[in-house]
């Protein structure tokens, strides 16, 4: 099998559009689907179901983690060499849900290896366990465990989620506020894919029979959030590692009563996998960070 065969397959894989993963590649859609015919020719089997829009059946499915890992590797050995000829600490690669917690240790880490160089991704956490897997990232840090097999994982700190509200709102006043009680206010919120939106909708799902949180406006920029809530458009969860009282926009951090109103931030990476000495370092300033002494950047 072609290496550019495999690389084009992952790539018609994660967007399951053959027009798309042409664009994206710089082919032309008729070669790329002879590549994906001649690579099931080869296996002996269909990767794709054709009924309607394209979908990748059990078999690409089980294909691609294998695919992954043996690209991952290879690319893991060609960074191993790389590393070894320049005699240098070598480049590491990041990913989290958000940076404003890691602000602290990466201070530490620039600091003390400047001449490391840093490469930061926003992944969401579904997507973690397969980029370590394929060696598209070195390191992952998520707000909720992966549980996934061949990734190793260690639990930085756990941190209560509360809800943030004006001075003058109802739950202000109290606290713990239910989420039968939160239910009855629109929520400012970020973006699907977010682990703060995951939490939120998860917690109704379950807490609330069904009923979905009425959400008045989702954004990626936290401090328009904070600013929203304080103009009164809404509330919005909060982590207990992120608040403060901002005299610009005074907002209230409430206690939320329920135990799943929570996060747990966990450092992962490939339990098999090579880890250049960048990474390495990199892992050991997160994992030995002095999580409950210090604060990362705020929120509000």
């Amino acid at each position: 099998m072609e290496l550019n065969a495999l690389r084009q397959f992952l790539v018609v894989a994660r967007l399951e559009h053959l027009s798309r993963a042409a664009d994206e590649l710089g082919v032309a859609q008729p070669s790329l689907s002879r590549t994906i015919s001649r690579l099931e020719g080869e296996l002996g089997t269909p990767l794709f179901d054709r009924s309607g829009r394209l979908r990748l059946n059990d078999a690409g499915t089980l294909f691609r983690a294998h695919v992954e890992r043996a690209l991952g590797e290879l690319q893991a050995g060609q960074l191993a060499v790389a590393e070894a000829a320049s005699e240098g600490l070598g480049t590491v690669r990041l990913a989290s849900e958000t940076f404003l917690t890691l602000t602290g240790p990466l201070a530490v880490y620039k600091r003390d290896y400047p001449a490391v160089e840093l490469e930061l991704q926003w992944s969401p956490a579904e997507d973690m366990a397969r980029r370590l897997w394929a060696r598209d990232v070195d390191l992952c840090v998520a707000s909720q465990p992966i549980r996934a097999e061949g990734v190793a994982t260690v639990r930085l700190f756990e941190d209560a989620v509360g809800v943030v509200v004006p001075p003058d709102h109802p739950p202000a006043g109290r606290a713990p506020v239910s989420l039968h009680e939160l239910a009855e206010y629109p929520f400012v919120t970020a973006r699907a894919g977010h682990w703060l939106r995951g939490l939120l909708d998860q917690l109704f799902l379950f807490a609330t029979r069904g009923i979905a949180p009425r959400i008045v406006c989702e954004s990626d920029e936290h401090s328009a959030i904070a600013d929203l809530i304080g103009a009164g458009l809404g509330i919005g969860l909060v982590p207990s590692f992120a608040r403060r009282e901002n005299p610009r926009t005074p907002l209230v951090w409430v206690p939320v009563d329920s135990p799943d109103c929570r996060r747990t931030v966990t450092l992962c990476w490939a339990a098999d996998g090579h880890l250049s000495t960048a990474a390495r370092l990199m892992r050991t300033t997160i994992a030995e960070w002095d999580w409950c002494n210090n604060q990362a950047c705020e929120l509000f």
